[in-house]
This record gives C-alpha cells, structure tokens and sequence, in this order.
C-alpha cells in the first residue's frame, strides 16, 4: 500500500517537473526569438513608440485696455459629468431611487437641462433629471451612457457645489454612490462683451488640429504672439509602462496691452449708435486717435442687423470707400507745400471747370473760403497749378509721403488706399486723352475716382494736427512675457515730417472756417466749450457699376482742441438721402469732444464753472437749485418742470451699479458726470462711492468687477 502511494507521488512530481521543464523550454525559446531572431522587428516598434512625440498647446496671452483692464482672456472651466458604467455602479444589485432622486432634485434646481419652463409643468417633466436619471438606469448596465453631463464649461465652485449635493456627500463610500469627474477645458471670454468687438476680434478651434487661434481684430493679426510657443512631450519607458515625459515646455503667449481706452470706447459706441438710430443708417464707423503718439483711443463700427437693431460688424476703418471732400484739406496741403500758393488768402477762380460746378458760386475765392464752402472746382484749379502737365505726378506726390504703405496698426483686414496713376496709356496699352486724364485729376483732387480707408483719412488730419509730423496710427502699446517683463512699443512715424510746421498752420487755419466760418458746412459742430474743427465730406455708394442716389456716405474728419490738438476723430455713416455730414457724423465728433471736455479730459477742468461761466458757482449735488437757476447755469432758454417719482421729493446722489455689466454700469455713472474705474472683470460686485452719497461732477468712483 505504502509502495502504491509512494508510486503515484512520484508520478505526479513526475507529470508536475515535466510541465515546468516544457513551460522553461518555451521561454528559453521565445526568449531566442523575441531578443535574437525578431530583435530587430521588436526594436523597431520600441523605437517607434518612444519616438512618439504630442504637441503641449501654450497658454494664450490677454489682450489689455490701456488701463490694464482685461479685454479678452482665458478661462479654465469644466465639464462635469457622471460615470454610469463605473464598476461600483455596475456591480449594483438594485438601485436606490430614494437617494438619486435627491440628486436629481439638486440637479434640477441648480442645473436644470431647460430654464424658464415653470409655466410648461409637462415639458419640464419630460426634460428634468428625474425622468434623465430613471432613463439612464433602465438600461442594461453596459448600454448606460459612460460619461453623462451635468453641465458644461463650468468653474471649479460649480463642482464642488455637485460633489456636497446631499446624495452625492451623505452616501460617500457606499456601493451606490456614483462617481462624478470634471474635463478640464479651456474658453476665451470677453469680459466687455461686444464692446470693440471688432478691434478686438475673436479667436476660432481649428478641426484638424484642435489649436485655438484668431480668426479677426487683433486675435488673428498678432496670433503669433498671442498663441505662444507650443511645448513637446515625448514617450518614455517607466516600471510601469510607457507614459508622457514633458522634454520642452510650453512657452505662453505675450499678452498684448492695447491703446484702447475703454471709457472712450464705449462712449464712442454710444455717440456713433445714436447718430446711426437717429438717421436710420445701414452703418457707421468712428476712430478716435491721440494727436501726438497716434494711439488709437477708440474705434467702434455699428451695422443694422437683419431684426431691426444695431450691432457690431464689419470693420468698414480700414476699408476703402470714396472719400468725397475730406480729400481737399489733403491736396491743399500738397498745395502749399508745392508752392502752388503761398498764403490762405490767395485766391482762386470758382466758375465751372472739367465738368463740376460749384454748389456755394463761382467767381474768385480765397483758399478759406474754398475749404469753408466746399469747393469742388477751386482746389481742381489749385492742384491743376502744379499738375497739369503731367497729371500721373499726382499720385506719385501722394506716394511721396508714405500715403500707400502699409500701416501696420493691428487691424485685421486692413486696406491701403487706391488712386489711380494717370498714365498716357491704360493697363492693356489703349492711348488715354489729355481731357479724360484731367476730369480724373480733377476729382482726385476733390474727393472722387479714388477710394481710401477712413483710418489713412484720419491719419493725415492727425499728421497736420500734430505740425506735419506723420505718426503711425496703431492698436499696441506694449507686449508683456510670461515672466511679466514689458515690451514698450516706441511711437513709430510713417514719414518724420509730411508738411513743414508752417504749411500744417495754414491748413488747420483753413479747416476752421468749415465749423467757425460764416458759410462753413459743419456749423452745428460748433460748442463753445471746445474748439472742434474738421471738414465735411459726401459721397454717394456705388451700386451695379452706377452711384445709388438714395443713400449717401456723411464723412467728417478733424480734431480738437484747435489752439493744442490732443484728439484727432472721423465718423462715417451710410444713410438715406437727405441727411449731410454736418448733422451726422459731425455730430459724433462733437458729442466726443464735448463729453470728453466735461469730464475734465481735455487737461481742463470737469466743473460747470469753466463749462459755462467763470463768474457761475459750482454746481454741487447737494446743493438745491431752483428751475430757474439751472437753466441759466447751463444756458437752456426753455424747460419743462417734471413731478419726481415717489414721494414728490428730488433725490440727488451716486446710483447704485452693483450687479450691472461692465459698459452699462459705465454709461449710467458717465451720464451723471462721474469719471469711472474699472478693476477686474465681469459684472459690479462694489463700488467706491456708497449709493445716494452726495453726486458732484467729475469725482471719481472705482468699480470692482468679478465673474
């Protein structure tokens, strides 16, 4: 028996040192063939695998108003989900619908899939997280979804707020608790909403890589800047398998700080929309620019929707339109610099001349009295004075003072100005009359068969302004590294000089008369608080290869104060027939210039005092004034008495802007004659000047924004 058992042991160490002698064989074999007959094959793939290299996308850089206020910035949000096939989850014998109805609960008061259904009980029922929920677990567990959204692109307090629902923190740790994860994502906003839209731009994912760059405004002209350097994670073999191993970090993108006052800007917009609504115009545009650095302070562009209302659109200040008589001021300067004529009171002969009359009558006419009336055919006769014999010199003298080069200001789509080199000969080589080049000469030399964006229109006035020095219109003040070093952007100029000092006198004294003079075309631009000048300027749009008579683009373009010039401005709108530049886009300039004035931005003082009379008492907000007084203080010949509302008592002091947005909060503050700033981002959490404190114009009253 003892013999039998010890057999059979034997036997069995026998079957059990045989297996482990074939299993040894079998890896001594494919030992021989993974590391000497398929070495190489192995070795291949290993290299290919650690080759293996992914892109780590930088962050992108902010764009900054010239105050330091954040134009436009990144935003680390989340999508926060619920994992339904977790094996917890799965491994559930039944689930208790006692406890996730009290996370459907939360979810449908905080999150809830449709809002403002409280008037459509049925609707919300079909749309709530009850019915979701139930839904989900009906399902066999491996057909459940693996990732369900709660919410997208939400902030890291929203998922902590999810996580201490009461289901999902009161049964923490027990088998039916469902596990909840955030996706980390990144979004560009806007803290200012549409303001700028369009200086600003936006930013757009590509498909084929997932990258985040410009697809307008500043976001698509400075992208390689904004974008930053991309970083590098290669493959590595560890202990525990092959991972990601960063070998060049990601270098992030300049953020950009911008001439863009944001306190002009929305003021800008403001006065631009009211003229657009007012004139029922298909579009307008305005830029604002500092005379001496060629900051570009503001520019706004307003466009009629498809529903009726105003927004921001195409960004017509860099896109070439037909200038009309804004051109004159520019070729008399090319005048007088050219000896052409000597003083503002030399004269010219008005009578009709290369097929144009003169609206305001002919005769002779002083060089003034040529830009005060608008007259076509006395700067025709001027600039034919030096051009005639060789009207393709024209254009060259414009080329001669860096009018077609390219400006570089940050702008996307930004265009040059077309005017045509008269030349004996066309482009296909047919012979070109004397008189057909002298009818075009002519309207170069006023306005017509030319095309010129209103930013290079403005630049020039800017140039005379600031005594014939042609500084570089630009939206970039500095670029600022991750490491928070500066870039200062020095003041560029596109030529040193273009006119002498004393030519630039002669033409800012002759673009007064078109505000100041007796017969001048933009005399509703006068205020007597501060000293606007500027020219007029019409032109009808073409349409099917004719000009469409029923619109017409209002132009005016000039600066202010005259004696000291801080600011140069144009507005341009395209409205209906009827209408001129003096009651449109004038009018848009002017309501600049004065508000600018009064809020004591034009190195003046903000008060009643100097606004009106230097003899007139400070108005105060807690002082009581009778209708009387006011009127007089502020020069109004007829008033209307308005009972207050509530108990019949006037209430004077700063309104309250907690919890308003940004540009409305601005507005309302603005329109009471306090000087605003902005800190942070998003809407008013605080402000400096407690609500009904006593209301006295200019003070200054700091918003706190948050997100």
């Amino acid at each position: 028996m003892k013999q039998n058992n010890k057999t059979h042991i034997l036997f069995r160490y026998g079957i059990i040192t045989f297996a482990f002698l074939i299993f040894a064989i079998a890896v001594v074999v494919k030992l021989i063939d993974t590391t000497v007959v398929t070495a190489p094959a192995w070795n291949e793939r290993a290299h290919n695998e650690l080759s293996k290299t992914s892109v780590i996308p930088p962050e992108r850089g902010n764009i900054l108003a010239s105050n330091g206020n954040i134009l436009a910035c990144n935003l680390k949000v989340y999508d926060i989900k619920l994992d339904l096939r977790h094996n917890k989850v799965m491994k559930q014998s039944g689930i208790p619908w006692a406890k996730i109805d009290s996370l459907a609960d939360s979810l449908d008061y905080h999150y809830p899939r449709i809002r403002n259904l409280a008037q459509h009980p049925d609707t919300f029922r079909k749309y709530s997280w009850h019915t979701r929920l139930k839904k989900e677990f009906d399902k066999d567990p491996a057909k459940r979804t693996r990732a369900l959204r709660i919410t997208a692109k939400k902030t890291i307090e929203d998922f902590e707020r999810i996580r201490n629902f009461p289901y999902l923190r009161d049964f923490k740790g027990q088998g039916f608790r469902i596990p909840i994860y955030k996706e980390e994502k990144n979004v560009r906003i806007y803290p200012y909403g549409r303001m700028a839209y369009r200086s600003i731009g936006r930013v757009n994912e590509s498909y084929t890589t997932g990258e985040f760059h410009g697809y307008s405004g500043l976001e698509k002209d400075l992208d390689t800047l904004l974008y930053g350097k991309p970083g590098i994670a290669k493959k590595v073999a560890l202990t525990s398998g092959i991972a990601n191993w960063m070998s060049q970090a990601p270098v992030r993108g300049f953020d950009i700080h911008t001439t863009i006052d944001i306190d002009l800007q929305d003021m800008l917009e403001q006065e631009l929309l009211n003229v657009c609504q007012e004139s029922k115009a298909e579009w307008g545009t305005a830029i604002l620019m500092e005379v001496a650095t060629g900051e570009i302070k503001a520019i706004s562009n307003i466009e009629l929707l498809d529903n009726g209302t105003y927004g921001e659109a195409l960004n017509r200040a860099v896109q070439a339109f037909e200038p009309g008589s804004v051109m004159k001021p520019i070729s008399l300067m090319i005048a007088f610099e050219d000896g052409l004529v000597k003083s503002v009171n030399d004269t010219e002969d008005c009578s009709p001349f290369q097929r144009t009359n003169d609206p305001h009558g002919s005769g002779r006419k002083t060089m003034k009295q040529i830009i005060e009336q608008s007259s076509n055919t006395g700067i025709a006769r001027v600039i034919f004075r030096g051009y005639e014999s060789d009207p393709a010199r024209f254009h060259d003298r414009l080329a001669s003072i860096g009018f077609f080069e390219p400006m570089h200001t940050g702008i996307a789509g930004e265009c040059i100005p077309r005017v045509r080199k008269l030349l004996p000969k066309d482009s296909r080589g047919n012979n070109i009359t004397m008189t057909a080049r002298h009818l075009d000469l002519a309207r170069q030399a006023y306005g017509y068969n030319t095309e010129i964006p209103p930013l290079y229109t403005l630049s020039i006035y800017n140039a005379i302004a600031n005594g014939g020095k042609y500084v570089r219109p630009h939206l970039v003040r500095a670029l600022i590294d991750e490491e928070g070093r500066d870039s200062i952007m020095p003041i560029s100029y596109i030529r040193d000089r273009i006119c002498s000092e004393e030519t630039a006198r002669k033409v800012r004294e002759c673009i007064r008369e078109v505000v100041w003079g007796e017969h001048g075309t933009a005399k509703m631009v006068r205020d007597d608080r501060v000293d606007v000048v500027g020219k007029t300027g019409t032109a009808y749009p073409v349409a099917n290869g004719s000009y469409d008579k029923s619109k017409r683009r209002y132009a005016f373009a000039g600066f202010f104060p005259y004696e000291q010039p801080m600011y140069s401005c144009m507005a341009l709108v395209l409205g209906p027939s009827g209408w001129s530049a003096n009651r449109t886009s004038g009018q848009v300039v002017k309501n600049m210039a004065v508000k600018m004035f009064s809020r004591g931005m034009l190195n003046n003082s903000s008060s009643f005092t100097t606004m009106r009379n230097e003899s007139t008492p400070v108005l105060e907000a807690s002082q009581a004034y009778d209708s009387r007084e006011l009127t007089s203080m502020l020069g109004i010949n007829r008033a209307k008495k308005v009972k207050a509302p509530g108990d019949g008592k006037q209430i004077y002091g700063v309104p309250d802007v907690v919890g308003y947005d940004a540009p409305t909060a601005v507005r309302i503050l603005e329109s009471n004659g306090l000087n605003v700033l902005l800190k942070g981002s998003g809407r008013v959490v605080s402000q400096s000047l407690p609500k009904g404190s006593p209301l006295r114009q200019g003070d200054r009253i700091v918003l706190n924004l948050k997100i």
